[in-house]
């Protein structure tokens, strides 16, 4: 037997290293947290070969006493913690005591700090563990960090870094966080001489993402709030034309701090339902305060991800405030006759071209100023039986006053329904309707989709549906998981229509289903919806099933291809623009899209 012997210290910060340092990216973030915690309102990080060959961290923090700079590299050294009683209540971004001994156990680090009450600065060089310079030196208040050659001696870990752009890439996104969640603090970065960010610093949400994500995110924001017994959430999401094809632009702060959370995640895609289509993410970035005690931080190294005591209520205030914040808004697409130039994404790769692009067409914030707050019912109102509405938080310092909303002309209004003007068909697919000064083009068959899924959704709410009994029964195979989770929630099943009852082991015997489902595939729609409505946590089990019956009725809905009577249009029209949300259909797709006069004028040059 191989005899055991202990690790040297060499190879147990190298092992504690790695756990900490993973890419140029860990290092930029343990540093720039550092001084957001020392009070910094001004943060430069400069790179050059990626962070491989430098990483300098410069803030106007309160600095390191000379008499503390050894302690604050020795692995579990910190000032802002004590004891393990203190880690319900943490404050502060950093705590571990691990940032700086893993950064100079992979690296050649040098120091200078100054604190206020100091005549002069102390520069502290350690390379790869190992102290080699402690000296005074000349130095404003504030410290600034030189990290070299990162991995000179970890070359496998070294070996494994993507391209100089990438890691740039992922440091921009980092400072890109972080300058959401301190827009009190000036961040600005630096790659090989060029700027990539630059932040105001002024405290204003509004300026920091126009300063990142540029004019044509800032236009399309919507204000959200809301305050719990168990939590305080505020901040902004997108308009549903505000979509990417990937969730890097959802953005959460827990405590002030960036934080992955799949609960989250699902709980605001949850709330874009209907108005987003499959495989379309929304932009948004939410802050979150929780009393001491209901939230971890502590479960990762990095602390990059969270645990919640109350996660079903959570899961509800963050759907609901984001879905009641879009269903009061009016949004028919317009449709333009010209291209409008595509928005800059931060924080993904640019070809040359692009590069020369941007470069060429850089922007001044100041030149922008912000569109006003025009009436109090801007604000959208919270409506939650949990959670109520946020009166303290102060929006004008918050999020400045451009956040109006952009709404179309008054169409869906039961008062305005007589006087729209029937035009006609197109494709067998399209309604025409003029009304106003625009022309609407409706899609009849999500339009119809849509008018179905509502009333299924009512159906079950009264208790009025209907089952049809199979004949004969089928009998479907389910795993464990997905067994418990049918008979934990039998009565929601039986309430919408379903009978069954075990059949011996794993298997179930289906003896009816909702009369709606019936011309549909019966067994692979119960499989389906079983499987997805056991894998989903934190909202209610009879809202999840309700809702995934519901989405299949639209499959009776009106085809394309298919002409409508002036009657049909109407009464099909009269029930779309009574409902909440008559926009988009169950899978988020446009029902209605519109084309101005103006708009039509321009294009056969009436207007030049």
């Amino acid at each position: 037997m191989t005899e055991i012997k202990l690790l040297s210290q060499e190879t147990i910060d190298k092992i504690a290293a790695g756990e900490v340092i993973e890419r140029p990216s860990s290092v930029v973030k343990e540093l720039c947290e550092n001084a957001i915690d020392a009070g910094a309102s001004l943060i430069t990080v400069e790179t050059e070969g990626g962070g491989t060959k430098l990483i300098r961290v410069t803030d106007n923090g309160t600095g390191i006493p000379k008499e503390q700079v050894r302690s604050a590299f020795l692995r579990h050294s910190t000032s802002k913690l004590r004891s393990a009683g203190e880690l319900d209540f943490i404050k502060t971004l950093g705590f571990r005591g691990e940032a700086l001994s893993s950064i100079a156990a992979v690296s050649e680090t040098e120091i200078v700090t100054k604190t206020t009450n100091s005549d002069v600065g102390t520069r502290y060089v350690i390379e790869g563990g190992k102290e080699s310079i402690l000296e005074d030196v000349a130095s404003s208040d504030g410290t600034s960090f030189f990290v070299r050659n990162l991995f000179y001696n970890t070359p496998a870990r070294r070996k494994f870094l993507k391209s100089e752009t990438t890691e740039n890439n992922y440091i921009e996104e980092l400072i890109t966080r972080l300058s959401l969640s301190n827009p009190d603090i000036a961040f600005t970065f630096i790659a090989n001489g060029r700027d990539r960010i630059k932040t105001t610093g002024n405290g204003n949400l509004k300026d920091t993402v126009f300063s990142v994500y540029g004019k044509e995110v800032y236009k399309e924001l919507l204000p959200v709030s809301y305050e719990g017994e168990n939590v305080v959430i505020k901040g902004v999401v997108g308009t549903p034309g505000l979509n990417r094809g990937n969730r890097n632009y959802e953005s959460f702060f827990v405590q002030g701090r960036y934080v992955h959370s799949r609960l989250l995640e699902r709980a605001v895609e949850e709330g874009y339902t209907g108005f987003l289509m499959q495989h379309q993410y929304p932009f948004c970035v939410l802050f979150f305060e929780f009393p001491a005690g209901e939230v971890d931080v502590n479960v990762h190294p990095t602390k990059m991800e969270v645990r919640f005591s109350h996660e079903k209520e959570l899961y509800c205030a963050v759907s609901d405030m984001v879905h009641d914040a879009l269903s009061v808004r009016e949004d028919v697409k317009e449709v333009k006759f010209y291209d409008e130039p595509k928005p800059f994404e931060p924080g993904l790769p640019l070809s040359a071209e692009d590069k020369k692009e941007t470069d060429d067409n850089k922007v001044d914030v100041r030149q922008y100023e912000p569109v006003p707050f025009t009436e109090e019912k801007d604000i959208i109102p919270v409506k939650t039986e949990s959670f109520k509405p946020v009166t303290e938080y102060d929006f004008d310092k918050d999020f400045g006053k451009q956040m109006t909303l952009k709404e179309d002309a008054v169409f869906k209004n039961e008062r305005n329904l007589p006087d729209f003007k029937y035009i006609g068909q197109v494709f067998g697919t399209y309604v025409i309707i003029e009304f106003e000064d625009k022309m609407y083009l409706i899609d009849q068959h999500a339009a119809h989709e849509k008018v179905l899924f509502e009333e299924t959704m009512k159906n079950i709410k009264d208790h009025t549906v209907t089952s049809q009994n199979l004949m004969p029964s089928i009998v479907v195979t389910l795993t464990g998981a997905e067994m418990d989770f049918l008979f934990e929630n039998e009565e929601s099943f039986s309430s919408i229509g379903y009978e069954f009852e075990r059949f011996g082991g794993k298997e179930v015997r289906i003896n009816a289903v909702p009369a709606n489902l019936y011309s549909i595939d019966v067994k692979q729609f119960f499989l389906d919806m079983i499987a997805q409505c056991s894998e989903i946590r934190g909202k209610n089990a009879d809202t999840l099933i309700t809702e995934r019956v519901a989405s299949l009725s639209c499959k009776a809905a009106i085809k394309g291809n298919s002409y409508l009577s002036p009657a049909e249009v109407h009464e099909l029209i009269g029930k779309l623009l009574t409902l909440d949300n008559p926009y988009h259909c169950p899978h988020g797709r446009p029902t209605i899209i519109t084309m101005s006069k103006y708009e039509l004028d321009k294009k056969f040059k009436r207007i030049v």
